[in-house]
């Protein structure tokens, strides 16, 4: 059977709200909802003032981006594009793009969200040059790197 779902009946669990420093935005988890497994579907929601994320890039995601309704600012590693209802943009996996939304209009920024889930991706914040190993949920500063070498025969 076809699990078929609404945007207007969407479970709960499956909706977040944030009012913090990025300003106040929500996201709708709709592949969660439906089930997905390999990739990850959201509607990204921005009031004026906001930003999507934390700028960041990944080592293994791909991720596609649909802007839906609104208009604003892509950054997109370290420049700035404006954006506007019908756009879309493709992060293609493994090129390390940073990227995030800013909602720089007057009305609310909708962005379909599109991306793939992969083990072992490492996400990077280039303006806190901090990483975050996913899978692990481990964090650390790009500083605190040790020349190390990880071939245990190697001499």
């Amino acid at each position: 059977m076809a699990n078929i779902m609404n945007l207007q009946n969407l479970p709960g669990e499956f909706s977040e709200h944030f009012d913090d420093f990025m300003g106040k935005i929500s996201t709708l988890y709709l592949g969660g909802a439906a089930g997905s497994q390999k990739i990850y579907v959201n509607i990204d929601r921005l009031e004026p003032g906001a930003t999507s994320t934390v700028y960041h890039s990944h080592s293994l995601q791909e991720e596609f981006f649909l802007i839906l309704q609104g208009s604003g600012t892509l950054r997109w590693n370290g420049e700035e594009y404006p954006v506007k209802q019908g756009d879309f943009i493709a992060k293609p996996a493994g090129q390390g793009i940073a990227h995030t939304f800013l909602n720089t209009g007057e009305t609310l920024l909708e962005i379909l969200d599109v991306g793939t889930n992969e083990i072992g991706d490492v996400a990077h914040y280039p303006d806190e040059d901090v990483y975050y190993l996913r899978d692990q949920k481990l964090k650390f500063k790009g500083q605190d790197a040790i020349d190390f070498e990880t071939e245990p025969n190697a001499k």
